[in-house]
């Protein structure tokens, strides 16, 4: 049987933030879900491209979540 990659979940999602130097977004209902990925090189693939595309707002962040520690945080992984 073939060896299966363990699923590393990787959430990416941004807006507006309240302030540049905080991580407190303008608007909830606003967020920007960008995608659940099965690893992080995907997620960091688009992670940058949103990013990108906002590079014009200095109040706009994305960022990327390591779903995988929430749900087992006693496992190793990326």
């Amino acid at each position: 049987m073939p060896e299966t990659k363990k699923q590393l979940l990787h959430l990416v999602f941004g807006g507006e933030l309240s302030s540049v130097d905080a991580t407190d977004f303008a608007d909830l209902s606003k967020l920007d879900i960008v995608g659940i990925y099965p690893d992080y090189k995907t997620a960091y693939d688009a992670w940058k491209q949103a990013a990108q595309g906002t590079v014009d707002s200095a109040q706009t962040r994305y960022f990327i979540v390591h779903l995988h520690r929430l749900l087992d945080p006693d496992a190793t992984g990326a």
